[in-house]
């Protein structure tokens, strides 16, 4: 594929996101919360943490990136008790901002392994800690962080509705679920589920290879369940992608001890980025973006200068040939 240094950038028409029709005003970015309240140790939040905080969510509004995505476990707590001295500080922003929280993962502890708790005892003890966390009255989103196995559709349904009764918990939505685990919940609601959330990036590729291998031997590899974007496109329900940005494979770290793939991929990266004008994390997301699946990318940075690079995604739109150019390259190999 050869350079073309007059490709630019351009206005596109975005469909709305489906998680609009719940929100309206919804980013078409998300902001994960993972990296804030010092890192996944037992250290106290400090004033330089609380600073990031700030820093990080002012760059995000700034670009237009209002939809903030937590978890109750991140940085064991401590992301969410940040974010929550932010708003305390600043009550006029939460308005604002739209703010999804995710339960289920318990961790290591006196009781027990690593483990996953949907029951309804650990749904409500979860709602309640992080909305005191976060210091807010009610959570826009509350996402069901990993299926259960013993997680019961019926009682999940009942314990949502009475915390949405309650004006404690708007909407419902999942995390790292195939289709018939999201179609089993969703029969036993009153309203739709409206978000799950996947982890889909260029460098995890299995949710675009079941499509492109279906049929095909050297597709019996793939794992991920079939069906489960198509689902997620048919019933509305948005689907979010979190390591949108691979750890930062194709833009920051250095790809030389890498295999060839990589190497190959983060200079195609760099180069689309110098021919469309934009920033190497924006090829990333815009690629994501360009699937009629109208993915939501999740990005994790505190760099504030990569949130910014981020948001040039929203008005890219890569040609066909580009498109599959990156996702070849990053297979390694020529599609069946």
């Amino acid at each position: 594929m050869g350079s073309n240094s007059a490709i630019n950038a351009k206005q596109v028409n975005v469909k709305p996101l489906a998680l609009a029709q719940h929100l309206p005003g919804v980013s078409r970015v998300v902001y994960g919360c993972m990296g804030l309240g010092g890192g996944w140790n037992n250290h106290a939040i400090s004033a330089a943490d609380r600073n990031q905080a700030h820093e990080v969510i002012d760059t995000a509004l700034a670009q237009g990136i209002n939809y903030f995505d937590h978890a109750d476990i991140y940085t064991f707590g401590k992301a969410e008790q940040v974010f929550g001295q932010v708003l305390s500080a600043r009550a006029e922003i939460r308005e604002k901002m739209f703010i999804q929280t995710k339960c289920g993962i318990r961790l290591e502890d006196d009781l027990g392994p690593k483990r996953y708790d949907l029951s309804a005892q650990w749904i409500n003890h979860s709602v309640d800690k992080s909305l005191q966390q976060l210091q807010t009255d009610y959570l826009d989103v509350l996402v069901l962080h990993r299926p259960d196995p013993l997680m019961e559709a019926e009682e999940i349904a009942d314990t949502f509705h009475r915390l949405r009764d309650a004006g404690k918990v708007r909407f419902l939505g999942v995390s790292n679920m195939q289709h018939h685990q999201v179609s089993a919940i969703q029969q036993a609601l009153d309203t739709p589920l409206v978000v799950n959330q996947i982890e889909l990036s260029l460098h995890k590729q299995d949710w675009l290879d079941e499509t492109v291998y279906a049929g095909n031997q050297a597709g019996a590899g793939v794992n991920f369940t079939p069906g489960t974007l198509a689902y997620c496109q048919q019933n509305r329900l948005q689907v979010q992608s979190w390591g949108s940005l691979c750890q930062g494979l194709y833009t920051g770290v250095d790809a030389s001890s890498q295999p060839i793939a990589v190497q190959q991929t983060s200079k195609l990266v760099a180069r689309l980025a110098a021919d469309y004008g934009v920033s190497k994390e924006a090829i990333l997301l815009a690629w994501l973006m360009q699937h009629p699946a109208q993915i939501q990318p999740v990005i994790g940075t505190t760099n504030l200068q990569r949130i910014s690079a981020c948001q040039q995604a929203i008005s890219l739109k890569l040609s066909r040939e580009h498109w599959y150019a990156l996702y070849v390259s990053a297979k390694g190999e020529e599609l069946p």
